[in-house]
């Protein structure tokens, strides 16, 4: 079994501070090109919402999605989507009425 040259580490170590730079600036490229596709709208603006997600099984998922104020039923699965329902006006939350037996 032969040890590592001084030399030999020291190319090591700088091979492995190299890659480790490298992939550390592809990173901060990436997030600034994500960023700067992002465009949201900010705050009340946004005009899209999840409103809520049930899981039907291991590999399908209930999604009620809200887009302007209408409601849209999806089902989400692996093999692609499903639109079960469109057009739904969303339900107004009434705290009074789950005070009530």
């Amino acid at each position: 079994m032969e040890l590592i040259s001084g030399h030999d580490f020291l190319r090591l170590i700088s091979a492995l501070a190299l890659v480790l730079a490298l992939m550390g600036g592809l990173t901060l490229i990436l997030r600034r090109i994500n960023a700067a596709a992002g465009l949201q709208m900010p705050g009340n603006k946004r005009r899209l919402k999840i409103v809520e997600i049930m899981n039907l099984d291991q590999r399908r998922r209930l999604v009620l999605i809200s887009r302007d104020g209408v409601e849209h039923l999806v089902i989400l699965g692996a093999a692609g989507e499903t639109v079960v329902e469109t057009g739904i006006a969303p339900v107004e939350k009434n705290d009074d009425a789950s005070a009530q037996p």
